[in-house]
């Protein structure tokens, strides 16, 4: 019982929105095409192409067409004008209900959106609740230190490989990306590094990105995330939590997204067969996405 109270706990801490986003983190020249580039989009500070990277057999992914992000909202005047230059036809929202209701998409009304609830077998409560729980934090430190706070992440990851509702919703979101008529698209979570993180490490897999590409891409949320929430963690430390934690929570590492690969490799064997016999995207598929995201 206390363990799966933490693990509550743990799931809606990778829910908090980001509210210091009122700068942009770092700058990236858009005269030459950057591999996995921040679209300095200051409301949207974890907004990125997930494009420009090298395959091993040695293509390079598509620029333009398929973006990661954390949640749309809020979204400032000015930067909603650079999202509608994005042209998205579709936004693919993967996060739950309570998430979504609190903070709606603000997308143009000429782009479609489509729910696909990763988490919704999970064992969580309200988001609303999320406030109290992090006006707690020296419970947050009895529940989540000495290294629990990662254990729990780790097993989070690989829930994202084995709950029905994860494997329903990157079914429905690959086999979605099949169809070039939904590009330009857009998916996204709260903060953009998790269930965003699995679609995205996994993609860049399928299509046949370097795994130092692939870890580099999904490490570089805490480039953007830390400095976007440095607010809620310097509330967290100077109300006694101790920083690791909320660190650990807040941001990724290298070993949570080990712990997604290794269920793959566990329970498929490989990325292929984790897309076939875990997500039913069948090989001709597969080769539809990799046909709209590559170069032919």
């Amino acid at each position: 019982m206390k363990k799966n109270r933490i693990k509550k706990t743990i799931i809606l801490l990778m829910m908090i929105p980001i509210s210091g986003c009122n700068k942009t983190v770092k700058t990236e020249p858009t005269h030459t095409i950057i591999a996995g580039a921040n679209l300095n989009i200051p409301s949207i500070p974890n907004l990125r192409d997930l494009g420009g990277y090298d395959t091993a057999d040695g293509q390079k992914i598509k620029t333009d067409l398929l973006y990661r992000s954390n949640q749309l909202n809020p979204i400032s005047t000015k930067d909603e004008s650079k999202i509608d230059a994005l042209h998205l036809k579709t936004v693919y929202d993967l996060r739950t209900a309570a998430e979504r209701s609190e903070f709606p998409d603000q997308i143009p009304g000429n782009v479609k959106e489509v729910w696909l609830n990763v988490l919704a077998d999970a064992s969580t409560v309200g988001a609303a609740t999320l406030g109290k729980t992090l006006q707690n934090p020296i419970e947050v430190n009895k529940a989540l230190g000495n290294g629990k706070a990662v254990e729990l992440f780790k097993q989070i990851y690989v829930d994202l490989i084995v709950l029905p509702s994860a494997k329903k919703a990157y079914h429905d979101f690959f086999l979605s990306l099949a169809d070039e008529k939904n590009l330009p698209a857009l998916f996204h979570c709260t903060a953009g590094k998790d269930r965003t993180g699995w679609a995205a490490a996994s993609l860049l897999s399928l299509l046949g990105t370097p795994k130092d590409q692939i870890y580099s891409n999904y490490l570089d949320s805490n480039t953007y995330l830390v400095p976007a929430y440095k607010k809620e963690i310097e509330s967290f430390v100077s109300a006694g939590g101790e920083k690791n934690i909320i660190l650990d929570i807040l941001g990724v590492k290298k070993e949570y997204l080990d712990a997604a690969f290794t269920a793959v490799q566990n329970n498929y064997g490989s990325i292929e067969n984790y897309f076939e016999k875990g997500l039913n995207i069948d090989k001709a598929t597969q080769e539809k996405i990799k046909k709209n995201l590559l170069p032919q």
